[in-house]
């Protein structure tokens, strides 16, 4: 069974128009990208543990702040499976978050790989807000579907 993902994309009314929130992923393999290196805020489903909830967890231990508080219903924008298998569930909200206080929780990667030194990263080193068509290139392969579905439900 592939592994399970659940993240909400918070977006917003900005001055130019629709804004999506979206983290770069923290860590030397992704330190100088930018297409493609970056994600919605999510994380892996616990056993037993209910996706929406999940997806509001792992927001707030990406960002190091509980996702702002809805104003309308979330917005349920299904699942899409990664390039590396693993699927993504996804909900997007109404809401504003200052992205100068994010901070994310950490992780213990190896780095090199197979050089058996083990560093903590953070999962996300920085978050921004972007309009859709800005951000549909710099997220990982795939989660630009995630903005797909999310424009016809405004």
């Amino acid at each position: 069974m592939p592994r399970t993902s659940a993240g909400l994309l918070l977006f917003r009314d900005g001055a130019a128009g629709l804004e999506v929130l979206v983290g770069h992923m923290g860590g030397p393999f992704w330190a100088r990208k930018d297409a493609g290196a970056w994600t919605i805020p999510k994380g892996e489903i616990e056993p037993d543990e209910d996706p929406h909830a999940a997806a509001l967890r792992e927001f707030a231990e990406e960002l190091g702040v509980p996702a702002p508080d809805p104003v309308e219903p979330d917005l349920d924008l299904g699942e899409m499976r990664q390039r590396s298998g693993k699927v993504v569930r996804a909900w997007a909200r109404r809401g504003d978050l200052d992205v100068s206080t994010i901070v994310s929780n950490v992780a213990i990667i190896e780095w090199p790989p197979r050089s058996g030194w083990q560093d903590e990263v953070p999962e996300l080193d920085r978050a921004a807000w972007f309009s859709p068509t800005e951000a549909a290139p710099l997220l990982i392969t795939g989660q630009s579907t995630f903005l797909d579905r999310l424009l016809p439900l405004l």
